[in-house]
Parts: structure tokens; C-alpha cells; sequence
């Protein structure tokens, strides 16, 4: 089968055995998968990593211990748990110590014509929902853990900084659920997918208010915006940081101390919140597509994905 590898940089494409399945565990064919920030920043050395990327994904199940499961279209949690540690017993597998990360940490991921994920990871499509929109589960779910995380009063006005992939989603999830969202970007072009949904949009400010929102979220993917959203910040106001940003990240502390700043940091949730999402007329995902490869062209996909402001660039299987 097709597997696309990154090592040292490169992204290759090769041809490798079809995958053991393992107790508990389904077999997927890939159906379509999605490239994220975290697989650029994987290609340019994240966690040291070699091997098959990717975890935004829609597949259908090949072969599973549990009959009913066969040829059923999926998406699926990346973390893999232990499901013994006491993290796990909380319900929090997703900080398991002993965890592996699909396409991440230990676990070969999804770009690659067939793979594995336990059974529980599961969570079977409803039909009628199309892949290209179901493959944004779990971005959106990222988005979505926010509001899992945080007790945001209703009406509370957000500030979301940054119009990346992530920075939308956070901004059309907030939207969709009742707040009244400010969003700071550099691109009109895809501001206009959020204020289209009614999201209020500041394009290119030339200077970004200061101490203004009692709730940040940081979603730039760059220090620079770190820095911008704590001065952005009120005193004893709420931060949350979305960025997975490659490297150390050098902020001055003392605004985040001396204005008693919380700061959240925010990854992974929970695909209960996001699938639902995808129902919603306010979270126009598709417009986000920006090019379709081959899996056998995921090096040109790479490339086109690492081009100043492009959004989502999908493999599909062949």
C-alpha cells in the first residue's frame, strides 16, 4: 500500500505492508484526510519526527472485531490511552503519560491507504454528511475544547487572533454558539468566511487594541501573537492559546503578572461537541478548502499547504 513518510525534512511517498490489526483495534481505508499546522510544523521538525503523518481524517472501516462496524464511514480520536493510568480513570485519556498520538507520537497516522485505531477512537458518519465536510471533526473539536475548558459567561465578547485554519474554527464555533465574536487577521479574503457567518472582523489593523476583552484566544501559530494577545488582555482577564508553534517562545511576564492574566492552554477535545457542529448552517467549513492531491502527491500537497496563506489543503485516496 501507499504510505506518505517524513523524515529530514522531505515529504516521500512508499509503498509498504498493509498494517496488522490488532485486539480491539479497526482496520481504515482512508477515504480523505486533511494537512494541519501540526504537520508542517512535523515536516520542519517537531518532536523530532520521522514517519506517517496526519490525523484529520475520514475513512471507511475495513475490517473491525465488532461486525456491525465493517464498512461504516468514520472519524476518529487521535490520542490512544492506556485506559488504566489514574488520567485515564478521570476520563482525561488525552493526557495519558503513556499515550500515543496518531500520526504524532508512536502511531503511525493517516496518510496512508489503510491504517489502524482502536475501536473506541471511533465514531461512525451519518449518512448524507459529506467527507469533505466530516474531515474537519477534528480541528473543530479543537475548537470546540474552548468552551469545555472555559466558563465563558453568556454575551461575553471574544477577541480571536489570527485567521488560519484554527483561528476561523475558534472564531465560527464561538459565533455559532451565541458569542459575539472580534476577530483580528491579516487576510480579508478569509476573514470574509467568518463575517459571512456573522463574526465582526478587523482586517489588517495597524494597531490592535490594548487591555480591551476580558477573553483572548490566541490562534496565530507565531510568538508575535502571543505577545499581541496578552496586551490585548484586561487585567485579570483570560487568555487561551491555540498555537502549536515549533521551538521555545520568549514572552515577557511581567504584563501577564502584574495584570494577574489567566493563561489556558488549549489542544485536542471532544468530537461529542464538534459533530454535531457540522449540522450548523454557521460553520461553513467547505469554504475553507483550498486544494485536493492524491495521496501520491503529497509532497506537491505539502507544498501548496506551506504557501502563505492557503487553508486547507486535503489527500484523498486514490
Amino acid at each position: 500500500m501507499l504510505a506518505v513518510h517524513i523524515e529530514n525534512g522531505a515529504v516521500t511517498t512508499r509503498d509498504i505492508p498493509i498494517p496488522h490489526r490488532a485486539e480491539g483495534f479497526a482496520l481504515l481505508r482512508l477515504l480523505v484526510a486533511g494537512i494541519c499546522n501540526t504537520d508542517l510544523e512535523l515536516q520542519r521538525g517537531y518532536y523530532g519526527f520521522s514517519g506517517t503523518p496526519g490525523h484529520e481524517f475520514v475513512a471507511e472501516v475495513a475490517a473491525a472485531d465488532t461486525p456491525t462496524l465493517v464498512g461504516k464511514r468514520v472519524v476518529g480520536e487521535i490520542n490512544l490511552a492506556c485506559t488504566e493510568c489514574g488520567w485515564c480513570r478521570k476520563g482525561l485519556g488525552r493526557h495519558c503519560p503513556s499515550r500515543r498520538v496518531l500520526g504524532i507520537v508512536n502511531q503511525p497516522g493517516a496518510f496512508e491507504e489503510f491504517f489502524v485505531l482502536p475501536e473506541r477512537n471511533l465514531h461512525v458518519l451519518r449518512e448524507g454528511l459529506s467527507a469533505e465536510r466530516a474531515v474537519f471533526t477534528e480541528p473543530l473539536a479543537a475548537a470546540c475544547e474552548i468552551l469545555d475548558q472555559a466558563a465563558i459567561p453568556p454575551g461575553e465578547t471574544i477577541a480571536v487572533l489570527g485567521d488560519g485554519k484554527l483561528g476561523l474554527l475558534v472564531a465560527l464555533v464561538l459565533n455559532a454558539h451565541g458569542y459575539p465574536v472580534h476577530q483580528f487577521g491579516r487576510h480579508p479574503e478569509k476573514l470574509r468566511i467568518a463575517e459571512a457567518a456573522g463574526v465582526a472582523t478587523e482586517p489588517n489593523p495597524e494597531n490592535l487594541p490594548t487591555a480591551a476583552y476580558e477573553w483572548v484566544v490566541d490562534a496565530t501559530g507565531n510568538p508575535e501573537g502571543l505577545r499581541a494577545a496578552i496586551a490585548m488582555t484586561r487585567p485579570r482577564g483570560t487568555l487561551i492559546m491555540k498555537s502549536t508553534v515549533h521551538g521555545a517562545v520568549g514572552i515577557d511576564t511581567a504584563p501577564v503578572i502584574v495584570n494577574e492574566l489567566t493563561l489556558v492552554g488549549s489542544r485536542c477535545g471532544r468530537f461529542e461537541a464538534a459533530l454535531p457542529l457540522l449540522n450548523h448552517e454557521l460553520i461553513p467549513v467547505e469554504r475553507m478548502i483550498a486544494d485536493r492531491f492524491e495521496l501520491r502527491d503529497a509532497a506537491k500537497a505539502f507544498a501548496r499547504a506551506s504557501e502563505r496563506g492557503v487553508l486547507k489543503v486535503l489527500l484523498q485516496a486514490g
